[in-house]
Order: C-alpha cells, then sequence, then structure tokens
C-alpha cells in the first residue's frame, strides 16, 4: 500500500504545482479586461520586451555579417541592396496597432468579429510581406555562386532552425556548421 501512495501524492503535488503556475489574476495579459494577450509592450516569454531600434540593431549586425561570410563581388551588390531592403520591416507595422482599449469596451460578439477581422487582414499583409521577402531572396541567390549559395543555405538555415539543432551558434559566431 505504501508503494502506491508515495507515487500518487507525489503526482498530485506535481499536478497542484502545475495548475498553480498556469492560474492567472483576472486582467492578467491574457484575456483579462486588458484585452486579448500580446498588445502592450509586445513581450515574447524569454525575449523581454520587442524593441523596434533594437531589433533593427540585431537585422543589421546579422546582414554585415551575412555579406562579409559571403564575400560579394562589385556584380552582385546591387542584388544586395535589393536584397536587404525588402528584409527590413514595414515602417507603419507599429503605427497600425489596433486600439484594444477601444476593443475591450465592445460587446464579446462584436469584439470576437472585430478581433477575426483585425488577425484577417494582419494576415494578408504578412502574407505580401513574405512574398516581397521570398520573391527578392530568390532574385538574389540566383546571382550567388554554387559557393555563396551553400554559405548562404547555412548561414541564413541558422536563423530560420532548420540546422537540424536548435538556433545554431550565437549571433556574430560564422555560418552554421554542418552536423557530422
Amino acid at each position: 500500500m505504501k508503494a502506491v501512495f508515495k507515487p500518487l501524492l507525489l503526482a498530485g503535488v506535481m499536478a497542484c504545482a502545475t495548475a498553480a503556475a498556469f492560474a492567472q489574476a483576472p486582467g492578467g495579459p491574457m484575456m483579462g479586461a486588458g484585452g486579448p494577450m500580446m498588445h502592450e509592450g509586445m513581450h515574447h516569454p524569454g525575449m523581454g520586451k520587442m524593441n523596434p531600434a533594437r531589433m533593427q540593431a540585431m537585422a543589421e549586425r546579422r546582414q554585415a555579417r551575412l555579406k562579409e561570410v559571403l564575400k560579394l563581388t562589385p556584380a552582385q551588390e546591387g542584388a544586395w541592396t535589393t536584397f536587404t531592403a525588402a528584409m527590413k520591416p514595414p515602417a507603419d507595422l507599429i503605427a497600425k496597432r489596433p486600439d484594444f482599449a477601444e476593443i475591450a469596451k465592445l460587446p464579446t460578439p462584436e469584439r470576437i468579429d472585430k478581433m477575426q477581422a483585425l488577425h484577417a487582414q494582419h494576415s494578408a499583409e504578412m502574407n505580401a510581406v513574405m512574398e516581397k521577402r521570398g520573391a527578392a531572396t530568390k532574385a538574389f541567390y540566383a546571382t550567388l555562386t554554387p559557393e555563396q549559395q551553400k554559405v548562404f543555405d547555412t548561414s541564413t538555415a541558422r536563423h530560420h532552425r532548420f540546422a537540424g539543432r536548435q538556433g545554431g551558434p550565437r549571433e556574430g559566431k560564422g555560418p552554421v556548421q554542418p552536423q557530422k
């Protein structure tokens, strides 16, 4: 009897601890009176608050490192400029944020409809941005030599977490090395 009781007690304690960890006071960041998750400050766990200037600086460092390892020729500079311009985030991204205080005042059915409409609009805009970036990347990639394409593939796979391990080396450490 004792052998069964101890694991059950431990499982119960762990379940209570898990429930307490996920419990949230009303009005918290998920759905309370403050509105839906991901509005004020755009906070992602482990990432801190998004700072557009800091994000832009990181993107520029990543692009500078990529340009350095690609060893571009003068003939490729125009394609590089077009590629990096397409990678910049839309300038009006922050300005177009909805007024969550106004949305929170709506009755639930209207709030749901409003959020669905905003989501559909945002999805369409992001799809257009992705298509533009994809076309620019393919056009730039076509200007690269086969050796540069290999470097580009390994360097950009790290950014998209396709390198076979989570994230690869940290910023500034060079392109991802293939796993053996």
